[in-house]
């Protein structure tokens, strides 16, 4: 189990006990099959809606705890209703459609699971009335969606080379008069241009770069070991291939690592940081890595530039040189559908390109 993995198990078992019993069973029937990762999502989706319910008065527990399943049985399609307006209304947090249809997806699958899964003693489903049946939770994104607001925000072509090479000199022009921002470039450069290179010829997530080891990286055969989505993402790691054009900066980036970050021996991230009030570097975080990214992007004219961003300018030129299921096999997704995002950005791509000269 990768490092993010066992963070989101901790934290899932800290939220386990705030829960009531029947979610705790859905929880460890759905285990097997599904990471952490997605088992906390489906946790705080529940803690939003049960805290809804006391809220409302829906239920007359004193705790999310204590909230009977009976209350479930007795909830109208109004209620439900009135919950999918409080989600895209709450001030606290702005909910899109995605977000409000994932939260109703999950209680469906809660619903579901114990009306039409787990039984009483005496073989009854636990649920003996499932309102959530009545709910039709529809995709709001479809692949030609996605695509149209990713274009004009990627990097193509030369402005890969150009994003790279900006890390690795035009940033520092553009904070000289900034000794903070100029000595943390001097510091981390090279680590910058590895990482983002590494992104951009190869297509990686950043949960990947993160937990990444010295020991997942083969230079010789071009590849990285990282663990990937799957129905059992802690199974097994998965080879993931990267182009000619990274292996400069990795080995430029491996020849400093242990020397500017005075990496301890027991350290095996690849990628490493030193934290403020530290004297010995460790692991990056995901946070650091986006706002590193960030940071250049909109010094670069980019400001629209996310690490998420990167892997979709990798998949462009991708699957422009390949094909859908190459594609997808690269960026790890469960379905092509996911891929065919690629397939209407290129379509554009290649429309613009037939009139250059």
């Amino acid at each position: 189990m990768n490092i993010q993995k066992i963070k989101d198990r901790e934290e899932l078992e800290k939220h386990i006990p705030g829960m009531p019993w029947y979610v705790e069973k859905f929880i460890n029937y759905k285990l097997p099959d599904l990471s952490p990762s997605s088992l906390l999502e489906y946790v705080r989706d529940y803690e939003t809606f049960f805290s809804w319910l006391l809220a409302e008065g829906l239920t007359s527990a004193s705790s999310i705890s204590a909230i009977p399943i009976e209350d479930l049985e007795h909830l109208h399609m109004d209620s439900v209703d009135n919950f999918r307006m409080f989600l895209a209304t709450r001030k606290e947090q702005t909910n899109g459609k995605t977000t409000i249809s994932r939260k109703l997806s999950s209680l469906r699958s809660l619903f579901h699971y114990l009306s039409q899964i787990a039984e009483d003693d005496n073989f009854y489903p636990l649920l003996k009335r499932n309102v959530m049946a009545k709910v039709s939770v529809k995709r709001t994104h479809k692949p030609k969606d996605t695509a149209a607001k990713l274009e004009g925000k990627l990097l193509q072509e030369q402005e890969i080379i150009e994003f790279i090479n900006y890390i690795r000199h035009d940033y520092a022009h553009d904070v000289a008069a900034n000794k903070q921002a100029t000595y943390a470039h001097e510091l981390n450069h090279i680590r910058d241009c590895c990482i983002v290179s590494l992104i951009l010829n190869s297509g990686l997530r950043v949960s990947e770069l993160v937990n990444l080891n010295l020991d997942d990286l083969d230079l010789k055969k071009k590849l990285v070991y990282v663990y990937r989505k799957g129905k059992n993402d802690d199974s097994f790691k998965t080879p993931v291939y990267f182009r000619q054009d990274a292996v400069d900066d990795i080995e430029e980036y491996l020849a400093q690592r242990e020397s500017r970050y005075k990496a301890p021996k027991r350290e095996k991230a690849l990628f490493l940081a030193i934290a403020n009030g530290r004297k010995e570097g460790s692991r990056m975080t995901k946070r650091a890595i986006q706002e590193m990214v960030m940071k250049y992007a909109k010094r670069f004219g980019k400001p629209y530039l996310s690490v998420h961003k990167l892997r979709h300018s990798f998949a462009t030129d991708y699957y422009l040189r390949n094909d859908l299921y190459k594609t997808q096999e690269q960026l790890g997704h469960a379905s092509p559908e996911t891929t065919q995002i690629y397939a209407h950005l290129t379509d554009k791509t290649m429309e613009e390109a037939i009139d250059r000269r």
